[in-house]
């Protein structure tokens, strides 16, 4: 290639771009540096659209065949969780974890510490204990339901007397004579039963 089909790479034969060659350099290695330079800049612009061009024909049969960016993700992650898993790092702390683990459920201070809780939880104080606090539970429970009850009760007998009524009738005429007056009616309600406030 001559350097007047690429004339932004060089300015004239034997002459870089800046106008002066670079110490050690003679102006026919120039010349050929540039040329091949052109060939290169030419073989990656070749190789960028090969690039492009196989990504969509791969992403084409991705498509076809159902493989969607979520399940390939997924496929990723499960790849790199078993290469973690069988990497020698992983290996080695699972295996450290392992020993310490044999360690300290062999050791003296965790067999008596187990076998001590199992006394305890095999102990007559701690049953009696057991027991009693379900029975506390149970009359609380109970005292609780009773006590609803009760309450009930004195609300329903409240409601009953006639001091209760007479408020719930004061309420209620209290209540038409604002809910008229919103609508447009007058002050002359219909009479009610009780007097008003």
């Amino acid at each position: 290639m001559e350097s007047s089909e690429h004339g932004s790479s060089m300015s004239s034969p034997g002459v870089a771009i800046g106008g002066t060659l670079p110490p050690g350099i003679t102006e026919e290695e120039a010349e050929e540096m540039q040329v091949e330079l052109i060939k290169v800049e030419d073989e990656i612009q070749t190789l960028r659209q090969v690039l492009v061009a196989k990504e969509r024909h791969a992403a084409e049969l991705k498509r076809r065949l159902g493989i969607s960016p979520l399940s390939e993700i997924k496929q990723n992650l499960t790849k790199g969780w078993h290469e973690v898993q069988c990497s020698n790092a992983y290996m080695r702390t699972s295996q450290t974890l392992g020993d310490l683990n044999r360690r300290v459920t062999s050791s003296n201070l965790y067999l008596t510490a187990s076998s001590t809780l199992e006394d305890i939880g095999r102990s007559d104080a701690y049953k009696r204990t057991q027991e009693t606090l379900s029975q506390a539970g149970q009359m609380t429970s109970a005292a609780l339901s009773s006590m609803g009850s009760v309450i009930r009760n004195r609300f329903g007998e409240m409601r009953n007397s006639p001091s209760f009524k007479s408020f719930e009738d004061k309420v209620d005429n209290m209540k038409y004579k604002v809910m008229g007056r919103s609508n447009g009616e007058s002050d002359h309600s219909p009479p009610s039963n009780n007097a008003p406030f």
